[in-house]
C-alpha cells in the first residue's frame, strides 16, 4: 500500500478499520466500520479476487461509507458497515475460512454485523454462524436479492412518474446492465409491467435465459452505453457512470441496482446538466438490507416489503427537492442520509 489509510481516497471518518489474518485457513480479510450513531454497523462480507490489497482497503472503505448512507436513508436503526475476504470466490472458499472470519467478527462484540454479498451466499454465512451471532441472511429465506429487486423496480416506477408523467412502464425500452441474481429479477418485474428489454453481461447462459423467457435483445458489454432506451439500469459493477459513458448515454433515466454507480461525486451534476434523472443507488437498491435487518432484528417478514415499497416515496420527495433546489439527485439524497446519521449539536 503506497499510503497509510488515513490518506485513502475513501477514508471518510471510518469507526474503525480492522485487518483480519488466520494463518490455517488462510483468512486475509478487512472489516469497516464506517458510522454506529443510529446503531450497530451492518453491511455484507464481499469475497473478490482483488488485484492488490490497496483496491481491498479503497473497496472496503467505500462500501462500508455507502451502508451508512443507504440505512440512513431507508430508516433502520443500524449504521454501515462492509467486510471483504481477498480470494477467488469460485476457489479459494472453505468453511474453515468462514469460520474464521466469524471469530474475527465475534472479537468485534457486536459493533459490526454482516450477511452475504457479492462472492458470497446464505451457506457462507451459516459458517460464520457457527463462530459468532453477529450475523444475518441465513437459510432458506436468506436471499435478500428479491427485495433489492422489488425497491428498484418501485424506484424505476416513481422515477418514470415523475419525470416521463407516466403511471405505467408498458412500451418503455430498459438497457439492463447485469443479470446476477438481483438484475435478473429486476428484468423480471420490468419485463411483465410491460417493458421491452435489451441486456448485457458476461454470463451467455444468463443472456440466453433472458432473451428465452423475456424476449430480450443481446448486446455486447460496452455497447449497452449506446443503445436507445428509456431507462439504463446498471446493475453490475460501479463506477459505469463517468464522463466517458455520459456522452454516449442516450436514456433519459438512470435506475439500476449497482453500488457506487457514479465514479466521482460531480458526475451527479453533469447528469443534472444533461438532464438524466438519476435514480440515487444507495436509495433504490436498499432493499436487501431492509430484509436482512428485519430478519436479524426478528421483525415480521410480512412488513418488509410494505418497508421496500417505501423506497419510492422517499425517491419521489428527492426528486422533488432535487428540482426546487437546483442540485444533483444524488447530493439531495446525501443531505437527506447524513441528517439522519450525523449528530446534531446545540450551541
Amino acid at each position: 500500500m503506497s499510503t497509510f489509510i488515513f490518506n485513502e481516497l475513501n477514508f471518510d471518518n471510518h469507526e474503525q478499520v480492522v485487518f483480519v489474518a488466520e494463518e490455517k485457513s488462510g483468512l486475509r480479510g478487512i472489516i469497516a466500520v464506517h458510522n454506529t450513531n443510529l446503531g450497530p454497523a451492518m453491511g455484507g462480507c464481499r469475497m473478490w479476487d482483488y488485484a492488490s490489497e490497496a483496491v481491498a482497503v479503497n473497496d472496503v472503505l467505500r462500501l462500508s461509507r455507502g451502508m451508512t448512507y443507504k440505512n440512513a436513508v431507508a430508516g433502520l436503526p443500524i449504521g454501515g458497515g462492509k467486510s471483504v475476504i481477498i480470494g477467488n470466490p469460485k476457489s479459494a472458499k472453505t468453511p474453515a475460512l468462514f469460520e474464521a472470519m466469524g471469530e474475527a467478527l465475534e472479537r468485534l462484540g457486536g459493533r459490526y454485523i454482516t450477511a452475504e454479498d457479492v462472492g458470497t451466499s446464505p451457506a457462507d454465512m451459516a459458517h460464520i454462524a457457527a463462530r459468532t451471532k453477529y450475523v444475518a441472511g441465513l437459510g432458506a429465506s436468506g436471499d435478500p436479492s428479491p427485495f433489492t429487486a422489488l425497491g428498484c423496480f418501485v424506484g424505476a416506477q416513481a422515477a418514470v412518474k415523475h419525470y416521463l408523467g407516466r403511471d405505467s412502464l408498458e412500451g418503455l425500452t430498459v438497457a439492463v446492465q447485469g443479470l446476477g441474481n438481483v438484475g435478473y429479477d429486476y428484468a423480471r418485474r420490468l419485463h411483465a409491467a410491460g417493458a421491452k428489454l435489451i441486456v448485457t453481461d458476461i454470463d451467455q447462459a444468463a443472456l440466453e435465459r433472458a432473451h428465452a423467457e423475456f424476449g430480450a435483445e443481446i448486446v455486447e458489454t460496452d455497447a449497452i452505453y449506446d443503445v436507445q432506451a428509456d431507462i439504463y439500469a446498471p446493475c453490475a459493477l460501479g463506477a459505469t457512470l463517468n464522463p466517458a459513458t455520459l456522452s454516449r448515454l442516450k436514456a433519459k433515466i438512470v435506475a439500476g441496482a449497482a453500488n457506487n454507480q457514479l465514479a466521482t461525486a460531480e458526475v451527479g451534476e453533469l447528469l443534472r446538466r444533461k438532464e438524466v434523472l438519476y435514480v440515487p443507488d444507495f436509495v433504490i437498491n436498499a432493499g436487501g438490507i431492509i430484509k436482512v435487518c428485519y430478519e436479524y432484528y426478528d421483525k415480521p417478514e410480512a412488513d418488509v416489503e410494505a418497508h421496500v415499497r417505501e423506497i419510492g416515496v422517499t425517491l419521489s420527495e428527492i426528486f422533488k427537492r432535487a428540482d426546487a433546489e437546483g442540485l444533483p439527485t444524488s447530493v439531495v439524497a446525501d443531505k437527506l442520509a447524513e441528517a439522519r446519521f450525523k449528530p446534531h449539536f446545540k450551541h
